[in-house]
């Protein structure tokens, strides 16, 4: 998993509420364990018509936000099934951060595990997160994971909590397999005094 560093990028509104996992990446799209390649699905249904053209009406099929990095968007994002190819096809479409007053307990969990920081925030920020959004690619938020802040296009500067444990994995690119492998020392030794101890097993 790549570490989250500092960035500045381009914001999209979504204010819908209640966006769900199905919404994020259809169940179509979920024959693959692969995490690459769903990005071109993501909110799939609203994206696209019926023949699959382009939505021109939908956020981010605007030319504006063709390069969104951060999502603003409405009260319980990600909720629905506990499907993880939702922050895959987040993530892959070049999704970094989402915004919220709230998430689903799951897809909370699982952005973390994917690399992608999930902020909540209370709903006057949010507004003024959606606003600031609201001004195509002249909307430019830079989001700083080690000091914990968003600063607008305005240069507003808002504050955001995340806990310490997930902090340290986004800022050094820990998965639940990176974690496990950086106590590979300490797995190799057990296994080895295992086998001297046990040698039938």
């Amino acid at each position: 998993m790549k570490k989250f560093e500092t960035f500045t990028g381009i914001a999209a509104p979504m204010p819908l509420v209640n966006i769900d996992t199905d919404m994020i990446i259809p169940k179509q799209f979920l024959k693959t364990i692969k995490r690459s390649g769903l990005g071109v699905h993501a909110f799939d249904e609203m994206r696209y018509d019926r023949q699959g053209v382009e939505n021109p009406d939908f956020v981010l099929n605007k030319p504006a936000y063709r390069d969104t990095s951060i999502l603003v968007a409405g009260d319980n994002f990600g909720c629905g099934s506990s499907r993880e190819h939702a922050p895959w096809a987040l993530a892959d479409f070049g999704i970094k951060v989402v915004v919220s007053t709230s998430f689903a307990d799951i897809f909370f969990n699982n952005c973390f595990k994917n690399g992608m920081l999930p902020i909540v925030l209370p709903q006057e920020q949010v507004d003024l997160l959606m606003a600031d959004s609201e001004r195509g690619e002249n909307a430019r938020m830079t989001v700083d994971l080690e000091a914990q802040e968003i600063t607008t296009s305005d240069g507003d500067v808002i504050k955001f909590d995340v806990d310490p444990f997930r902090k340290h994995c986004l800022l050094n690119g820990l998965d639940d397999i990176g974690l496990t492998l950086e106590k590979a020392d300490a797995i190799q030794a057990f296994e080895a005094g295992a086998a001297q101890a046990r040698p039938w097993v």
